[in-house]
C-alpha cells in the first residue's frame, strides 16, 4: 500500500542518500518524493504536499537549514515536520533548534532508526489535526518524548529535543 504511511520529501544532493533513504521508506509503506537541494525543495513542497520532509544540511544552492527557516516561515508549511539527516555537528543541531527543526538524525543512520523517527513524527502530525497536505496543524515540538532520542546503541538517531519558545 504505497503511501499509505504518508509522503515524505527527501531532499539530498546526495543522489545515493537520497535512494538509500527512498527504498528504506517506500518499503515502510511511505510515498516518497525527492528534491537535490533546498532551493528544489521550496519548488516542489507546494505542488508534493509533503506529511513530512527530510533535509541534508550541506548543499548547494540553497542549504538545509536556510530551507527549514524558509519552511517555517512560509504560513501553508510552518507546520510541516522537518528532520535533519546530516552530520549533527553541535552548529547544526544549535541553528536547527533555532529554526524549529523538529528531529535531527545523525550520518551514517540505521534505516531502522529512519523508519522509526519519521513514523513518529507521522503520528505526531495526525494527532494534532495532520501536517503538510493532511491539513494545518498547531504547535512545534509538541509535549511528549518525540522522535527525537537515541536508539541506544549509539549508531543513529543522536538527537536533540526542540525547544517550543
Amino acid at each position: 500500500m504505497p503511501g499509505a504511511s504518508g509522503r515524505v520529501l527527501v531532499v539530498d544532493d546526495n543522489k545515493v542518500i537520497r535512494q538509500l533513504i527512498r527504498v528504506n521508506l517506500e518499503l515502510e509503506g511511505f510515498e516518497v518524493v525527492t528534491a537535490a537541494d533546498g532551493a528544489e525543495c521550496l519548488e516542489v513542497v507546494h505542488q508534493v504536499r509533503p506529511d513530512i520532509v527530510t533535509l541534508d544540511v550541506v548543499m548547494p544552492r540553497l542549504d538545509g537549514l536556510r530551507t527549514a527557516a524558509r519552511l517555517r516561515a512560509d504560513a501553508r508549511t510552518s507546520d510541516l515536520p522537518i528532520v535533519i539527516v546530516s552530520a549533527c555537528t553541535q552548529y547544526e543541531v544549535e541553528n536547527g533548534l533555532d529554526v524549529g527543526v523538529d528531529a535531527f538524525l545523525a550520518k551514517p543512520f540505521e534505516p531502522g532508526e529512519l523508519v522509526r523517527v519519521v513514523g513518529q513524527l507521522r503520528e505526531r502530525g495526525r494527532g494534532r489535526g495532520g501536517a503538510g497536505r493532511s491539513g494545518s496543524g498547531e504547535g512545534g515540538a509538541g509535549g511528549d518524548s518525540g522522535p527525537q532520542g537515541n536508539s541506544g546503541d549509539g549508531s543513529a538517531g543522536r538527537a536533540t529535543r526542540t525547544a517550543d519558545a
